[in-house]
């Protein structure tokens, strides 16, 4: 009698676990992997939001949070996953320099006490730091494009100097590098370990903070950092458009954008408040304040948790924080609806995505050389390139962003090629508009080199209307 109870017992409790899991399940409490169009959903990582671990609206310290890219476990990613037929040819490497000091200054308040010596027992850590700050002392020889080597190749102030690159900034590209060389060198094995100069294309701007976040990524990434295999090339433009920087068109198309942005500005009344009892707390005119760009000092306090400036009329606190990056916010949201910014960033990022597919069809054709590409930049560079793309959900480049495209090529069919784009981690190759199609064409998980191809050849001039066919054409059209 006791065991037949307790049977009952046992059977009653498994029947109410099973309920428990069926409901927390359609109440989307707990995530459930399911398939779509035969494809896993573990197989595709979404850029949209995610309703199970996302808040349901928009929570501007949640996206800070995001945009911060604080260190800490390494995480999930899915570069380098590929069927086994296919072997990975060639590697293209877009960065946001890590995290920096602010470029702004509000006025009249302290400037955050940041230290931007690199301390190998501090946190953020890496295993990599104590000798990364050994190699980079000791690379005063350094060959690098002028003006390049008249640059520090690292961060090296007790109180960061203006914009200047942060331990947690040098850490987040040796994270970037390791993850990078655990996948590409260790498992693809894309470099010899007898690697040269001439397999990798480096370039970076002309800031210490791109020069610096590139030189962590590469002593995370390479096997062995050897000072004379490493070249940077100087670009002059944050567009990394070299010799075809003139374009009228461009330059309109951002004048527009810029007018909508100021527009959209005037509307939000609450976002004036906000500037406005800032101003009287540091005593200065509105207009002056505004000017100052208060929200770059202040990501630098959340990232860092430093309390916001304080003076004798008051503190500047998370409500003001909290408006302002829902405007950036909204301010996204209606760029992307608009589309004045698209027109710029089809032609912001032509170049730079001509240079990528012209280094892949060499890769391609068996060339060996710059089969490792590696661009140091910053948010105006990669934001442009994620539009141009289609991937207009991509939320802003955040601190040591990294886009990277893959090329592939199939052993069974040798002479087929085909990309995979991955933004932090994330495939996003069918999110972009000229392959958001092709897997339901195609089960391939990759695709066609030629579609990338055509797309930046010829379809990034049809997206801009008109009848340009070309580059130049595009940039200098009359009647816009």
């Amino acid at each position: 009698m006791l065991f037949r109870n307790r049977f009952l017992l046992l059977l009653a409790l498994a029947a109410l676990l099973a309920f428990l899991s069926l409901s927390l399940q359609f109440f989307h409490l707990i995530p459930v992997s399911a398939a779509k169009n035969g494809v896993s959903s573990k197989s595709r990582k979404r850029i949209m939001p995610d309703p199970v671990t996302e808040p349901p609206g928009t929570d501007p310290v949640y996206e800070a949070l995001l945009y911060c890219n604080i260190p800490s476990v390494a995480e999930r990613s899915m570069e380098g996953h590929a069927p086994h037929h296919f072997k990975l040819v060639s590697v293209h490497v877009f960065i946001r320099h890590g995290d920096r000091y602010p470029l702004y200054v509000i006025p009249k308040t302290k400037r955050p006490e940041i230290d931007c010596t690199l301390v190998a027992n501090r946190k953020p850590y890496h295993p990599k730091l104590e000798t990364f700050i050994s190699h980079m002392s000791k690379g005063s020889g350094a060959s690098f494009e002028s003006p390049l080597h008249t640059l520090p190749l690292y961060p090296n102030h007790p109180l960061c100097e203006m914009g200047e690159l942060t331990q947690t900034g040098v850490v987040q590209h040796l994270q970037n590098g390791q993850l990078l060389r655990d996948i590409y060198l260790k498992k693809h094995k894309l470099l010899p370990s007898d690697w040269s100069t001439d397999q990798l294309y480096l370039e970076t701007t002309g800031k210490s903070r791109t020069l610096q976040s590139g030189l962590a990524l590469l002593y995370g990434f390479l096997p062995d950092f050897d000072w004379k295999k490493i070249y940077f090339r100087h670009q002059p433009s944050a567009l990394f458009c070299s010799g075809n920087c003139y374009c009228p068109v461009r330059n309109q198309y951002l004048e527009k954008e810029q007018r909508r942005q100021y527009l959209l500005r005037l509307k939000n009344s609450q976002l004036e408040r906000a500037y406005e009892e800032m101003a009287k707390i540091v005593d200065v005119p509105t207009k002056q304040l505004r000017a100052a760009n208060p929200i770059d000092s202040m990501l630098c306090h959340f990232c860092h948790n430093v309390s916001f400036p304080c003076t004798r009329n008051g503190c500047i606190d998370m409500e003001h924080f909290k408006v302002i990056k829902t405007h950036q916010i909204e301010d996204e949201r209606e760029r992307r609806e608009k589309k004045l910014y698209l027109g710029y960033a089809l032609l912001g990022a032509h170049p730079i995505l001509n240079q990528t597919i012209s280094r892949m069809q060499r890769a391609a054709e068996g060339r060996k050389e710059e089969i490792f590409a590696l661009y140091s930049a910053h948010d105006v560079t990669l934001s442009p390139v994620l539009s141009a793309l289609g991937l207009t959900e991509a939320r802003f480049p955040r601190f040591a962003a990294r886009l990277i495209f893959e090329l592939w090529q199939d052993r069974e069919k040798p002479s087929e090629h085909s990309v995979r784009i991955l933004y932090n981690g994330v495939d996003v190759t069918f999110h972009t508009s000229f392959c958001q199609d092709h897997h339901k064409r195609s089960p391939k998980p990759m695709c066609p080199l030629e579609n990338l191809v055509r797309f930046i050849k010829r379809g990034m001039f049809v997206a801009l209307g008109g009848s340009s066919t070309n580059y130049f054409d595009a940039c200098h059209r009359e009647g816009f």
